[in-house]
């Protein structure tokens, strides 16, 4: 995994008690000093803004996000209420609403799914079976079909196996094995695929691709792409990906979310948002190396406005 680089960090001399009156002052009486809520709330880490939202309820009798969602409206209410939910909250909410409804957006169950760790995603199943009654598996179950189903399935219920040290013989396998499976045959078993993509760790996979790149001329990434479609080729090059660069896939993503016509402000809010603690810093780099501009540049030139922009823009720091 390559060397990942946050944008946010908290702060230093974190005094819960004194944002949580900067913030009631914000947004009490008439009008609402934005600046001030975005000032606080995107340079304070996730865990700060819990122990901010306690202190708001403590000391006013009042719910923080309540009071931030009635005094602000549209994509900035999304960056901030983002923000204010804890990581694996706010990614159930946004797994929960992909697959409500007529449809479901298969983009953003690879997005969450196919890249986190084992620990995000038994944290994510957790929050979703408190917040929705009702097991994640599940829901995703009635929701997708097939290989696609069975291989999220199998990352769902913690098939990966990041305990297990990294064994080069068991890759030399396992890549004959992929090569077996795809292009060393007429058609593809995609259970085979399934079974490594899901149950390996990632430095085992990344050991994995390199010798199947030895056994085939090709990387694997090229075999995806002429083996699979749709909806699980999206996740298996998700995947692979993320093993290699996860912060050059999700530049990739952001950069695809600005693209064309209209803005994908769910998915420009999700990664800004969820990554700003983990590797921004890092995606923020690839982006630039990958599109010879900065996401900042991009994002100030796009079609974004306002104090939306202007939280994005405190998320992302100086270029």
């Amino acid at each position: 995994m390559s060397h990942r680089e946050p944008t946010v960090v908290g702060v230093a001399n974190f005094n819960a008690a004194e944002d949580a009156a900067a913030l009631r002052a914000a947004m009490k009486g008439f009008g609402t000093d934005e600046q001030a809520i975005i000032d606080i709330l995107t340079s304070r880490s996730n865990a700060q803004r819990q122990a901010i939202a306690q202190a708001f309820t403590h000391e006013y009798g009042r719910d923080l996000i309540d009071d931030l969602k009635s005094e602000l409206g549209g994509n900035f209410e999304d960056v901030i209420v983002a923000l204010m939910l804890p990581p694996e909250q706010y990614l159930c909410k946004e797994l929960h609403h992909c697959m409500e409804g007529a449809g479901t957006d298969e983009e953003t169950l690879v997005e969450i799914l196919c890249t986190r760790t084992k620990k995000e995603i038994a944290d994510i199943v957790q929050a979703y079976e408190d917040m929705y009654s009702r097991p994640l598996a599940e829901h995703m179950c009635s929701e997708t079909s097939g290989d696609f189903r069975r291989l999220l399935t199998l990352i769902v219920t913690g098939a990966r196996d990041e305990e297990a040290g990294v064994d080069p013989a068991r890759a030399q396998e396992c890549a004959q094995q992929l090569y077996d499976a795809g292009e060393g045959k007429w058609g593809t078993d995609e259970e085979v695929f399934n079974k490594i993509l899901a149950h390996e760790s990632f430095a085992q996979l990344r050991l994995i691709f390199e010798e199947y790149k030895s056994i085939s001329g090709r990387t694997i990434e090229q075999a995806i792409k002429s083996e699979v479609d749709g909806e699980l080729k999206e996740a298996y090059t998700a995947i692979v990906e993320c093993v290699e660069n996860a912060a050059a896939w999700f530049a990739q993503r952001l950069h695809a979310a600005m693209d064309g016509a209209g803005t994908s402000d769910k998915v420009l809010i999700r990664i800004i948002a969820a990554r700003s603690e983990i590797d921004l810093g890092s995606i923020k780099q690839e982006y630039e190396r990958l599109y010879d501009k900065t996401l900042l540049s991009d994002i100030s030139q796009g079609e974004t406005s306002g104090d939306y922009k202007r939280a994005l823009v405190a998320l992302i720091g100086p270029a």
